[in-house]
C-alpha cells in the first residue's frame, strides 16, 4: 500500500501549486519529456495519442466545410518575410534563423517557420489567376518554431505542432465568412469534444495578429482562474494581397486582389484539457478525446478464467467500437487503479473471480469516482457504455461551464477591477472606451489583458471602467497563459 500510495502523492496539489501539479502531471501522466534542445519537447505516446485524436476529429470537421490539405516548406526567404511589414515587425523577436547549408553560407538567410501566411501568399500569387481559381480553402498539419525565453509543455514550446489554414476569396464578405466559421468550427469541437467551454469573440487591434484586419478567438478559463487562448481565426481582407501581388481577373475582365485568412489550433489545447479538467490525482479526460476510454483491469488475474474472461469483454466492446485496453500487468490491482487515474481514463472495469461467477464487474467513473455494479453479458455491457460514457462528456462539459461561470465577474468601477483582478483569478467582464492606450493602461495598473470583445455583448455601464470616457464595447479582461 505504501508503494501505491507513493504514486498518487508524487503529484503535488492543484491548491498547493498549481504550477507545478501541471508538470507533474504532464510528467506522471508521461505525455511528454524533456529534452536536450532547450524549450522542446517529447511528445510520448499518451500526449501524441490525444493529438493524433485532436486532429482526426478536427480534420474531419475541416473538410466537411471544403477544406483541403497541403504541405508548404519549412524554409522561409527573409526577402519574403519582409515584404508584408506589420507581419515581419510582429514575429521578428521570435525568428529562429538558418544562415549556413552545410558548410558554405547561404547568399540569404532562411528563417524556420514561424507561420506560413508569407509562404501561401507567394505560392498564390503564381497559383491565382482568375475568379475560377477561387476560393482556395488549404490548411496544413505541420511544426512551427518561436524562439520563446519562457517555455512550459504543451502551453508554449519553442517548436510545437498545429494546423494553419490559410485561405483566398475573391470578395470580402467572403473571407469574412470563412472567417468566423472557422472560429464556430473550433469553438463547436472544444465544447462538444473536449467539453471546454469558450467565449467567442474579437481581439482589441492591440491583440490582434501582425498584419491582420480582424481577429477572432476562443478564449477558455482554466481551473486556477487564468485564461487560455485556444484558437484564432483572422481576417486578412486585401493587405497581404496587395504586399504579394496576388491578383485575379475577374468576370468582368478587370484585375483585382484577393481577401484572406488565417485560422490555427495547436498542442496548446491539450494543456487547456489538463487544466481544465484534472484534478489531484491527474488527468481527466473526455471520453470523446481519451485515446482509451475503458480500462479493464483484472483482479486475481493468475486464477484460471479471469484474463480470458477480460479479453472477451475487451473484444466484444471494441468490435462495438470502444477504445478498450486490458492492464494485465503484475502490478497490484491497488497501483493499476492509482495509475489508470492518473492518466486520466474515463472508465475502470474492475472484474473478479467473483464478479465474474455473479456475471457482474464493477464500473467506475474517472470524473467522480463512482462505482456501479454491471452485467458482464455482452449485449447488456455493449447497450450501456454509450450512456455511460455519454453522460460523462456532458457532465464535464457542465462542471467545467459551471467553474467558468462562477469565476466570471464584473466591474463598474476602477476600484472594483483592481479589487477583482488582485484577489478573484477569472474572467472579469467590464465596458471600455475603445482607446489603445487605455488598454495599455489597463495592462500595467490592473495586471490584466483584454481576452476578447465577446460577439455576445452587454452594456454593463455607460463609461469605461478604467478612463470614464463613453464606453463602446464591453470586453472580457483577465490574467493569461
Amino acid at each position: 500500500m505504501a508503494k501505491e500510495k507513493k504514486l498518487v502523492e508524487a503529484i503535488t496539489s492543484m491548491e498547493e501549486d498549481f504550477a507545478q501539479w501541471y508538470t507533474d502531471v504532464v510528467k506522471k501522466a508521461e505525455l511528454i519529456d524533456y529534452t536536450s534542445v532547450k524549450g522542446c519537447m517529447v511528445i510520448k505516446p499518451a500526449g501524441y495519442a490525444l493529438w493524433e485524436n485532436i486532429q482526426h476529429e478536427l480534420d474531419r470537421r475541416f473538410k466537411e466545410t471544403g477544406v483541403e490539405n497541403v504541405y508548404l516548406p519549412i524554409f522561409i526567404p527573409e526577402s519574403l518575410l519582409q515584404k508584408e511589414k506589420d507581419h515581419v515587425e510582429g514575429f521578428a523577436p521570435e525568428v529562429a534563423w538558418v544562415t549556413h547549408g552545410g558548410l558554405e553560407p547561404l547568399q540569404e538567410r532562411m528563417c524556420v517557420r514561424p507561420t506560413s501566411e508569407t509562404l501561401f501568399c507567394d505560392f498564390y500569387a503564381n497559383d491565382v489567376h482568375s475568379y475560377r481559381d477561387l476560393p482556395k480553402v488549404y490548411n496544413q498539419w505541420c511544426s512551427v518554431v518561436r524562439w520563446e525565453k519562457t517555455t512550459r509543455p504543451f502551453l508554449r514550446s519553442r517548436e510545437f505542432l498545429w494546423q494553419e489554414g490559410h485561405t483566398a476569396h475573391a470578395t470580402a464578405e467572403e473571407a469574412e465568412a470563412r472567417t468566423q466559421q472557422m472560429l464556430n468550427v473550433y469553438a463547436d469541437f472544444c465544447e462538444e469534444v473536449l467539453a471546454i467551454p469558450v467565449i467567442r469573440g474579437r481581439k482589441t487591434d492591440k491583440e490582434k495578429f501582425a498584419g491582420a484586419e480582424a481577429t477572432y478567438t476562443i478564449e477558455a478559463l482554466m481551473h486556477d482562474g487564468k485564461a487560455l487562448q485556444s484558437g484564432t481565426s483572422h481576417n486578412f481582407g486585401d493587405g497581404f494581397a496587395k504586399a504579394f501581388e496576388i491578383q485575379y481577373a475577374d468576370k468582368d475582365n478587370t484585375l483585382k486582389y484577393v481577401h484572406q485568412t488565417s485560422w490555427g489550433l495547436s498542442t496548446r489545447i491539450i494543456g487547456a484539457i489538463i487544466m481544465v479538467h484534472g484534478d489531484d490525482s491527474g488527468l481527466v479526460l473526455p471520453p470523446k478525446i481519451a485515446p482509451t476510454q475503458i480500462m479493464i483491469v483484472p483482479i486475481r488475474q493468475q486464477q484460471e478464467g479471469v484474463l480470458e474472461m477480460a479479453n472477451e469483454l475487451k473484444n466484444a466492446l471494441t468490435s462495438a467500437g470502444f477504445r478498450v485496453k486490458v492492464d494485465d500487468s503484475e502490478k497490484s490491482p491497488g497501483w493499476k487503479f492509482a495509475e489508470q487515474e492518473m492518466r486520466g481514463i474515463p472508465l475502470r472495469l474492475e472484474l473478479g473471480p467473483k464478479d465474474i461467477e455473479a456475471g457482474q464487474a464493477v464500473l467506475v467513473r474517472r470524473d467522480t469516482g463512482e462505482k456501479t455494479v454491471i452485467s458482464t453479458k455482452v449485449m447488456d455491457l455493449v447497450a450501456e457504455m454509450p450512456r455511460v460514457l455519454e453522460t460523462m462528456q456532458n457532465e464535464m462539459l457542465e462542471r467545467a461551464t459551471k467553474h467558468r461561470d462562477a469565476h466570471t465577474y464584473t466591474a463598474v468601477t476602477k476600484e472594483e477591477f483592481k479589487d477583482i483582478a488582485d484577489n478573484k483569478p477569472g474572467f472579469i467582464k467590464a465596458m471600455w472606451c475603445g482607446c489603445q492606450e487605455c488598454e495599455e493602461a489597463i495592462k500595467e495598473e490592473i495586471g490584466v489583458t483584454s481576452r476578447c470583445m465577446p460577439f455576445q455583448q452587454e452594456k454593463l455601464a455607460d463609461t469605461c471602467v478604467f478612463c470614464g470616457k463613453p464606453a463602446k464595447t464591453m470586453v472580457y479582461w483577465g490574467k493569461a497563459y
